[in-house]
């Protein structure tokens, strides 16, 4: 598949996390991979210069591709080690066995405790995940830790050692982080209460905690006790946003096959997803075009068993959205309406609904998308006009952006055959230059770009813009000159209000037909190198205000900054954090200054 081919289907990739398949002309599966961008992940192999024989190889045997969308990264992750082991494509490494992944462990015994384990034991305990990293597996923890007071030690805590009381509490009772269990401050029933809605929350049901924190709240509120009640309302905030576990990984679903379906006129969708073991090894969607006005639900089963019999299936278990007249013998048929089933109907009817949206804006003349004619008549426009010795299939455009001369930065983007590459974007922190020198800045960008793609042997752009007046261009082709590359690459300006091109050292510009495509293309990639500064120096510009603020505070150290820049971003979030939190982050003595020295900026 060449970038130009590509570049039909490109806008009908999704944006969301998911996993892709590349075939061959035969049909053969090549490569199963996953990605929390699709289209950006997918568009990498064909918008940019591969260093890779092996993936030069594969891109070169690419007929088809396909992807399935899932919930989250981790979702993505699950779902391609699963297809790699049941295909081993030829392009892909093998890849850990599931059991190295932790999981969230509710052990068996009196107040039971909660922690990891990588390894998984037939001990009678709880079982939650597998979970994809420890960040992931930390978070949850640590949300837990927030909910539920459990206890972390090792002791005995039978019910005579209590009586005799053998222990004393430690550090954790004393902070707030456990209720003393081992020395009768809890007894076993408030315990196993929270036990159970962490078991609970765990696998999917967030009502019971919910319902708590509901009328904890209401009952602060009416206390006229307003700051807890607000601590219970973030706590509400931050379960509602709490994904508790994989729907793509859970042996307790068994063996089953779940089948969804869109209906858009004459043309239904429907898709297959099949699991073993509760792990997903087979996702398909097909089209089912109607010959006779037949209704859904006829079509939907005349896919349901085309789709069992390709894969061979022997599930005995079927889940779909409504009931079927499903004719084979020993088959169930189940219309979840909670639970983890119904999740994975819910994945589903989404790839089902996107093949939908997709079957929509596929034609290459839909009005999202640009034909490869237009590209081409772009591309050859703009070598006519500027006299290049071949099309520019590879152009990058520098612009820089300061505000008053603060926090001055430049962005460069890319576009390969005519489409934009955002994975070869690059954006720059001015480091050489202080206050108002767009000139200088263009210099330092310009060499700091090629320096690096001389010496790493990378290959070099068709044609460089330099967004702005001759000042820029020149100070561009200085850099240049100090690298060794004048005549390597064709340099241009674009004239800032002018729609207008020129080269260096000459005093006509170049007026590309107003209406033509090539001008549509230049302006297409100033729009976005435009929008790619702006958003970095508007992020750059807040992120100092932060840091402004934060050093002010007597007491608070750079570290103890970087920690809180990358925790909360933003003053508001830190002013709204759970001091507990603070204090985890930054130790107790500078969480109480960061406090105090808030509360004075006020």
């Amino acid at each position: 598949m060449t970038p130009i081919e590509f570049s039909k289907i490109a806008p009908q990739i999704p944006t969301q996390p998911g996993i892709y398949k590349y075939f061959s002309v035969s049909g053969e599966l090549l490569y199963v991979g996953k990605a929390k961008h699709l289209k950006k992940r997918i568009s990498s192999y064909f918008n940019k210069q591969q260093d890779n024989k092996k993936t030069i190889e594969l891109v070169g045997k690419i007929h088809q591709i396909e992807f399935t969308i899932v919930d989250t990264e981790e979702d993505a992750f699950l779902l391609e080690n699963n297809l790699i082991k049941q295909y081993q494509p030829k392009y892909n490494i093998s890849l850990k066995d599931d059991k190295t992944y932790p999981q969230v462990v509710i052990k068996k015994e009196r107040f039971p405790r909660v922690f990891i384990s990588r390894r998984k034991f037939n001990d009678g305990a709880e079982y939650f995940g597998p979970y994809t990293s420890t960040e992931s597996v930390n978070e949850i923890l640590s949300f837990i830790k927030k909910q539920f007071p459990f206890r972390t030690c090792k002791l005995n805590l039978s019910q005579d050692n209590i009586t005799k009381n053998k222990f004393k509490v430690c550090l954790e009772y004393h902070i707030g982080n456990c209720k003393g269990p081992c020395q009768g401050f809890q007894n076993e029933e408030d315990y196993n209460e929270g036990v159970s809605q962490l078991s609970a929350l765990l696998k999917g049901n967030t009502g019971p905690l919910m319902h708590y924190l509901k009328s904890k709240m209401t009952h602060y509120a009416e206390q006229l006790d307003f700051e807890k009640a607000e601590q219970c309302r973030q706590k509400i905030d931050h379960l509602i946003q709490f994904q508790s576990k994989s729907s793509i990984v859970n042996s307790k679903i068994g063996t089953i096959d779940v089948f969804a379906v869109v209906e858009q006129k004459e043309i239904t969708f429907i898709n297959y997803l099949a699991i073993n073991n509760g792990s997903i090894i087979h996702t398909k969607t097909i089209e089912a075009e109607k010959k006779l006005n037949e209704d859904a639900a006829e079509v939907f089963l005349f896919g349901i068993a085309q789709l069992r019999k390709e894969f061979e299936s022997k599930a005995s278990e079927i889940i779909v959205p409504f009931y079927i007249n499903y004719p084979e013998t020993g088959v169930k048929i189940t219309v979840p309406s909670i639970g983890d089933k119904k999740k994975l109907l819910e994945l589903a009817q989404k790839n089902a609904a996107y093949a939908s949206v997709r079957y929509k804006i596929k034609k290459p003349e839909h009005e999202n998308t640009i034909s490869e004619d237009k590209i081409q008549s772009a591309l050859l426009e703009i070598k006519d006009e500027l006299k290049l010795s071949a099309l520019p299939l590879h152009i990058e455009c520098f612009d820089n952006s300061n505000l008053q001369g603060t926090n001055a930065v430049a962005a460069m983007v890319c576009f390969i055959n005519g489409v934009a590459d955002k994975s070869n974007y690059r954006r720059f922190n001015i480091k050489t230059v202080q206050g108002i020198n767009d000139f200088a800045s263009m210099k330092e960008i310009v060499f700091r770009r090629y320096l690096k793609i001389r010496d790493e042997g990378l290959s070099f752009p068709d044609l460089i813009i330099i967004d702005g007046g001759k000042g820029q261009l020149s100070a561009a082709v200085e850099s240049m000159h100090e690298l060794g590359l004048m005549g390597k690459t064709t340099l241009v300006g674009l004239a800032k209000n002018k729609e207008e091109l020129f080269f260096p050292g000459d005093s006509n510009s170049i007026v590309l037909p107003w209406d033509g495509e090539g001008l549509k293309l230049i302006r297409r990639i100033r729009d976005e190198v435009h929008r790619f500064g702006i958003t970095f120096h508007r992020n750059k510009r807040s992120k100092n205000a932060l840091t402004t603020v934060l050093s002010a505070i007597k007491g608070i150290g750079e570290n103890s900054i970087t920690a809180l820049l990358q925790q909360y971003k933003t003053i508001n979030r830190i002013k709204q954090a759970n001091p507990e939190d603070l204090v985890k982050l930054i130790g107790l003595s500078k969480t109480r200054i960061l406090l105090d020295g808030l509360q004075s900026i006020e």
